[in-house]
Parts: C-alpha cells; structure tokens; sequence
C-alpha cells in the first residue's frame, strides 16, 4: 500500500533500497550512478530550497541532485518549462559546487 508519494533523488533512492534484503542488481547500479552521500544530498536539497527560487521546483531539485551540473548550459537542461535569469542560475551553481 502507498502511503505517501514524494520524490526522491537517486541517493534517497539508494538508501531505501540498501535496506532492504532483496535487489542486489539495483543497488550495485544505484551504487554507480550516485555521486553524493545521503548527508550531502540532503544538505544539497535544504540549500536549494532556502533560496526560495520560485521557479525551481521539488522536480527540478531532485534533478539537481542527481545530475549536479556544472555550468549554466548544463542547469537550462533541467529547466526547459522555465527561464532562469542569471542570478537564479548562479545562486544554484553556488550552492551545487559547494557540495562536490
């Protein structure tokens, strides 16, 4: 049963499935792909947040998250239903740098 729908990053993902017993080809894939730990991401997440960017939105953060891009061409990819002017994207570029 679902009791609750919320979107997940890759690393969350991660750590809900490490617990389980079951899914070892999922986890060594998960293991691969993520790049921060649980922590980091977390702290990512509340970062981006506290930015209070209208446009981001908790999709876009998981995005984020996941990809964590480098430059302003690599974040518009995230952001095709939106605009971010310059600001936005390099408050966001910040904030991912300070966590890789």
């Amino acid at each position: 049963m679902i009791n609750e729908m919320k979107l997940l990053s890759l690393t969350e993902t991660k750590d809900i499935v490490d617990a389980t017993k079951e899914n070892a080809e999922l986890k060594v894939f998960l293991a691969k792909i993520t790049k921060l730990s649980k922590e980091k991401s977390e702290e990512m997440r509340k970062q981006i947040e506290e930015l209070q960017i209208l446009k981001v939105k908790k999709e876009h953060i998981v995005k984020i998250i996941d990809l964590l891009p480098q430059d302003s061409s690599d974040l518009n990819k995230i952001f095709v239903d939106v605009s971010l002017n310059e600001d936005e994207i390099n408050k966001l570029l910040d904030t991912i740098k300070k966590h890789i």
